[in-house]
């Protein structure tokens, strides 16, 4: 907000001086509205950079109903306690108003055709002074939803070494969903745990692919909530 103020105070000055020329005949007309619209247009900038700012810089609060909920999937079908598993990494990865479109950092892109692969630096935690490419629903980097992709995607496009994986919502859930459902990648059966009702022993098993969950390198304000998140997804996933 103080930016917002420093260059409000900026612009109105701007507008003063140029007000005080005009009536001094220093300044044509149209001059005076080439100047009022290139302040006007840099203003513009400034708020939309600062909202931008703020939205990185905290959670999207329209976006959460409750501290123990995450938006539906957009998939359908599928194994209702891996569901209520994807919900609640969520939580702690993408609590965002458009989650399958979010970027580290807080940014929306719109194109999903394929991932976003936009490196973005790291201003927090372990790995400050690197960049990430962490996109999506499940914040998967470029690398990671390549290697997943090729064995989960239902619809690649393209043939051989020349496929593409649209990264759409519907995708991003179902590559997900077949991903945590092979127990031959994880070396368990996730689903069969669940089920038994060991969701802390899956966060710790997860946590080293998505760091948010805990029990790894680094926390964030939605891990220590998280069990009950998920107990609550998987209600609202069984009824």
């Amino acid at each position: 907000m103080q930016l917002i103020n420093k260059a409000s105070k900026f612009i109105y000055l701007g507008f003063l001086i140029l007000i005080l020329s005009r009536l001094g005949g220093y300044i044509s007309k149209p001059q005076t509205q080439s100047y009022l619209e290139s302040f006007r247009q840099l203003f513009s900038k400034l708020l939309t950079d600062w909202h931008e700012r703020q939205s990185s810089l905290s959670p999207d609060i329209d976006a959460v109903s409750s501290l123990y909920r995450t938006q539906p999937l957009v998939m359908k079908g599928g194994d209702p306690y891996i569901r209520a598993l994807m919900r609640t990494i969520t939580a702690s990865e993408a609590n965002v108003t458009r989650p399958y479109n979010v970027i580290y950092g807080g940014k929306y892109v719109d194109d999903l055709s394929r991932h976003p692969e936009v490196c973005v630096p790291i201003v927090a935690g372990p790995n400050v002074g690197y960049c990430t490419t962490a996109a999506g629903r499940y914040q998967m980097l470029d690398f990671t939803w390549s290697k997943q992709a090729k064995r989960y995607h239902p619809k690649p496009s393209g043939i051989w070494r020349w496929k593409t994986y649209s990264f759409e919502a519907e995708y991003q859930d179902v590559v997900v969903h077949d991903w945590l459902s092979d127990s031959s990648a994880w070396e368990t059966n996730i689903p069969q745990l669940l089920r038994q009702g060991e969701i802390t022993q899956v966060l710790k098993l997860l946590s080293g692919t998505w760091t948010s969950l805990g029990y790894g390198i680094e926390t964030n304000s939605m891990s220590s909530y998280l069990p009950q998140v998920y107990k609550n997804m998987l209600q609202e996933e069984l009824s």
